[in-house]
C-alpha cells in the first residue's frame, strides 16, 4: 500500500473545481489549470467526496449477501463466489481526499466533517474485511492493521471529538448538509450510535462499553437523525452526477429485488413494497413507474435465473422507477433507521426510552421516507410485528432486527451487518451455491495485493481471524 497513497491525491487535486461550489451540478463546470497551484481545493475534494458517497450505501455485493436482491444474469456473488477484492483504492481515494482536507488546517469546520466522513468510510471498510489499517493509514507509510476492537473504539472516539470542534469557520463544497453545522453534529452521533449498536454481541450488558456510548450519543446536547427532513443523503442532479440506482440499470438488467425480500413484506402486508420494487427499468415502458412484487429466486444457476426473468417479464427491478431517476437521491442514513435502532438498545436495557414508541415511530418513519401512507393499526398487532415481550429483556430482536432490515433497504451493507449481527432474517443460503461450504459469506478476504504490499501487517491480521483468511471467518464483532 506505501506505494499506492501518492498517486490519487495529486489526480484529484488537479480535477478539483474552484472552491465553494454547494451543488453537484456546480462540480466540474470550472476548467482549472493544473499548473496554477499545489495546493488543494478543499471545497472542492469536499464535493468530489459527496459525489461519490453515494455508492457506501448502494453496494450491490452486500445487498446479495443480505438477500435484499438476486442476480439475474452473472450469478456467481449470490453463488459465493470469492470476494477477494481490494481496499486500497478506498485510502488511496476518498479517504486521502479527506485526510487532504484536514491536513491544509484551512477550516476546523472543514476538518470536522472530513473526520466525520472517514469514520463512516472506516466503518464500511472494517465490516466487509475485518481488521484493517485505521490509526497509521494515510500517513504515507506501510501501516499495521488495527484490530476491529481498536478500529470501532477509535471511530467511536473520533465522532465524538468532531462533533465538538465545530466553529465559525468557512465550509465550502457540502453537497450533503449545504453548511448546516447542526446537521453533520445530528449525522456524528446518529453513526456513533449506529456502530455502538453493532458491537451489541461483544458488549451485551447495560453499562458495558457499547451501551454507554450508545446513550452517551443519545443524550448528547447536538441530538441525532430524529425527523426525515434531516436525513442524510445524497442528491444528484443528473447529467454527469446520477443517481447510483439509475446507474445500475444503465444499459444493464443484472440485478433484482429478491423473492426472500418480497416474500417477506408480502406475509406482513407491508405498504413499502409499493416503492421497493418496479416492473421495468426502461423509462419509457408503459409500465415504468408502476410495482413489482415479482422477486427473483435467490442463488440460482445461470440458467435458472435467466428461465425465470424470461417466463416473469415484470419481475421486480430494484427500486420502483421513480425511486430510481437519475436525478434521484440515495440514503446514506435516515431518521427510520436511527430510531429503530433505538429501538434495539430500548430491548437491551441499554436505554429508559419507551420500547413500543420508539420502535412504532421507526416503522412510521420509514413509511414516510418512501412517501408511502402510514400504516394501519393492524399492521402493528400482526404477530410479525408487535413486540410481545418486556424492555430490556432483550426478547423482541427478531421482530426488531428485521424491521431494521426492511428499513435500510436498499442499503446492501447494512442489511447484511443485521443480518450477520442477529442471525435475522433467517436467510437461507443459495440453493446452488458453489463455495465449499454453501454458507453465506460472512466477510472479504483479503486482497493478493496485500500480501505483496504489506505482507507483515497482512499476516499479522489473518493470524487474529478464527478459521484464517476465509470468506468465512467472522469478524470481531460477529463472534
Amino acid at each position: 500500500m506505501k506505494k499506492n497513497y501518492i498517486l490519487y491525491p495529486v489526480i484529484a487535486a488537479f480535477l478539483a473545481t474552484a472552491a465553494g461550489c454547494e451543488k453537484l451540478s456546480d462540480f466540474g463546470d470550472t476548467n482549472v489549470n493544473p499548473g496554477a497551484t499545489n495546493d488543494p481545493i478543499i471545497g472542492a475534494l469536499l464535493t468530489n467526496v459527496g459525489a461519490g458517497l453515494g455508492g457506501y450505501a448502494s453496494q450491490t455485493r452486500g445487498g446479495l449477501y443480505a438477500q435484499y436482491f438476486s442476480e439475474t444474469q452473472y450469478t456467481d456473488v449470490s453463488l459465493y463466489a470469492l470476494p477477494q477484492l481490494a481496499f486500497a483504492g478506498e485510502y488511496t481515494g476518498i479517504l486521502y481526499d479527506l485526510q487532504n482536507i484536514i491536513n491544509t488546517e484551512q477550516s476546523n469546520n472543514m476538518s470536522a466533517i472530513a473526520k466525520i466522513l472517514k469514520q463512516y468510510i472506516f466503518w464500511s471498510v472494517t465490516d466487509r474485511w475485518g481488521d484493517v489499517p485505521y490509526s497509521e493509514a494515510l500517513q504515507g507509510v506501510t501501516p499495521k492493521y488495527d484490530t476491529q476492537e481498536e478500529i470501532y473504539k477509535g471511530m467511536i472516539q473520533a465522532l465524538s471529538e468532531a462533533v465538538n470542534e465545530f466553529d465559525g469557520s468557512l465550509i465550502t463544497g457540502d453537497v450533503i448538509n449545504d453548511g448546516d453545522i447542526a446537521g453533520w453534529k445530528r449525522f456524528a452521533n446518529s453513526l456513533r450510535m449506529m456502530m455502538a449498536l453493532q458491537l451489541s454481541k461483544r458488549y451485551p450488558n447495560a453499562g458495558d462499553y457499547a451501551a454507554s456510548q450508545f446513550t452517551a450519543a443519545l443524550n448528547d446536547p447536538a441530538g441525532y437523525i430524529s425527523d426525515n427532513s434531516q436525513n442524510i443523503k445524497i442528491v444528484y442532479p443528473g447529467g454527469n452526477f446520477r443517481s447510483n440506482w439509475w446507474n445500475l440499470y444503465n444499459g444493464r438488467k443484472d440485478f433484482a429485488e429478491s423473492k426472500t425480500l418480497t416474500d417477506l413484506m408480502g406475509s406482513l402486508g407491508d405498504g413499502r413494497q409499493a416503492a421497493f420494487g418496479g416492473a421495468s427499468e426502461v423509462e419509457s415502458d408503459p409500465n415504468a413507474l408502476e410495482t413489482s412484487n415479482v422477486g427473483v429466486p435467490y442463488g440460482l444457476a445461470r440458467a435458472s435465473a435467466e428461465a425465470f426473468t424470461a417466463a416473469n417479464p415484470t419481475w421486480a427491478r430494484i427500486l420502483r422507477g421513480d425511486k430510481r431517476e437519475e436525478n434521484g437521491e440515495v440514503i446514506i442514513l435516515s431518521a427510520g433507521q436511527v430510531a429503530l435502532a433505538r429501538a434495539e438498545a430500548a430491548d437491551y436495557g441499554w436505554t429508559s426510552e419507551d420500547l413500543t414508541t420508539v420502535y412504532r415511530t421507526g416503522i412510521e418513519l420509514s413509511f414516510e421516507q418512501w412517501g408511502i401512507a402510514a400504516p394501519p393499526a393492524s399492521y402493528f398487532t400482526q404477530s410479525g410485528v408487535n413486540l410481545t415481550a418486556a424492555a430490556g429483556s432483550g426478547a423482541n430482536l427478531q421482530k426488531i432486527a428485521t424491521q431494521r432490515y426492511i428499513a435500510h433497504y436498499p442499503d446492501g451493507q447494512q442489511g447484511w451487518n443485521i443480518w450477520r449481527k442477529t442471525g435475522y432474517p433467517a436467510l437461507q443460503p443459495a440453493p446452488d451455491a458453489t463455495n465449499a461450504s454453501g454458507e453465506i459469506v460472512r466477510r472479504y478476504v483479503y486482497a493478493t495485493s496485500e500480501y505483496s504490499t504489506n505482507e507483515t501487517g497482512v499476516k499479522e491480521a489473518v493470524e487474529r481471524l478464527q478459521g484464517g483468511d476465509s470468506q468465512d471467518s467472522r469478524i470481531w464483532w460477529d463472534q
